[in-house]
């Protein structure tokens, strides 16, 4: 598989990694032994990045990893490059709260390593940012964690091009993890080109929609199972069957092309930019296949040019988040 940089300084990475918090309850139960069976795709494929959070089920995706990696060889292990995030909070009571203290990344990095049964993770992401911290001051803690060895780098995940520039002026920046899609391009409107002009990597998330840039969209009865879907403006009528019908013309240039709709919305992304890594998940290792065959896929500039004029910038119905879901993200357009 193709390989790009992790950032100006990082360690060369798989084209696309994997977003394990698929290794979660959020899009449905996952067991270990299907959470494995992942990583082996990932393996055998030359998916060498994989990305989890220590909220993802509770701890459940991490402890995932570090049960697949406690069992392997060290060739196994060498294999892959892992990162992690920590900054959201939940208090007793369940609420979140976000915290970028000191005191609290450092205990929640530790616990990952602990999970994992790692020295360090090559990349640490800041989950989400606590405004009342200032970026610069959280920079020089993460700044830190390189010193002591616990992380060969940092990044923010869901940050502002502004607050990138003021993070990268205390230490380079590896990665900004964004939701980035055919379905959402204001990453497109500064943070792309500010990455880009730092040396920073655009680590993708949610790279195929959430569904709707798949063969089978999620339908009503399916988004019972999903909270954070059901309650989601995309995935509500009637904005639901709006973009349901509207990707339509997608699924089949796909189909014309030889991919599945998931694998051309992957290729669509490699092509932007080569500082650009998607992270698709799934808890099925036939939907892992489609991303890896988008993976292999050569972009034509007159496919390219067909998906831009199927899917124009702005054609999704609805915000990509609720108003209690924009709780954390930067809005900078």
């Amino acid at each position: 598989m193709e390989q790009r940089k992790l950032g100006k300084d990082g360690p060369l990475i798989s084209a696309i990694g994997f977003g394990a918090m698929s290794f979660s309850n959020f899009y449905g139960p996952v067991v270990e032994k299907e959470a494995h069976a992942i990583l082996d795709r990932c393996l055998e494929a030359g998916i060498t990045h994989i990305d989890t959070a220590d909220i993802y089920g509770n701890g459940f995706s991490e402890d995932c990893i570090g049960s697949y990696l406690k069992s392997a060889s060290a060739e196994v292990k060498a294999h892959f490059s892992i990162a992690t995030k920590a900054g959201i909070y939940r208090s007793p009571e369940g609420e979140r709260a976000h915290r970028n203290d000191k005191e609290y990344l450092t205990q929640q990095l530790d616990a990952s390593l602990r999970k994992m049964g790692l020295e360090a993770v090559d990349c640490f992401y800041v989950h989400r940012r606590d405004p009342a911290t200032p970026i610069e001051d959280v920079t020089e803690i993460l700044a830190g964690f390189i010193k002591a060895g616990k992380i060969k780098g940092f990044g923010f995940s869901e940050i502002a091009p502004s607050s990138l520039r003021r993070a990268h002026s205390i230490h380079p920046v590896m990665a900004v993890q964004s939701e980035y899609s055919l379905s959402v391009r204001s990453p497109e409107l500064g943070l792309v080109q500010t990455c880009a002009e730092l040396g920073t990597a655009v680590v993708a998330f949610s790279p195929v929609a959430r569904s709707l840039l798949t063969d089978k969209p999620h339908d009503l009865e399916k988004l019972k199972s999903i909270p954070f879907l059901v309650n989601n403006p995309r995935f509500m009528e009637p904005n639901l069957s709006a973009n349901v019908a509207l990707t339509e013309p997608f699924r089949a240039l796909a189909k014309d092309c030889g991919l599945t709709a998931a694998g051309l919305a992957i290729a669509w992304l490699l092509h932007q930019s080569d500082h650009i890594i998607p992270i698709p998940g799934t808890r099925y290792v036939s939907h892992l296949n489609e991303a890896i065959a988008g993976a292999g896929f050569t972009m034509t500039e007159e496919v390219a040019s067909e998906i831009d004029r199927i899917l124009p910038i702005g054609w999704a119905h609805g915000d990509r988040y609720s108003e209690h879901q924009w709780f954390g993200p930067e809005r900078y357009c």
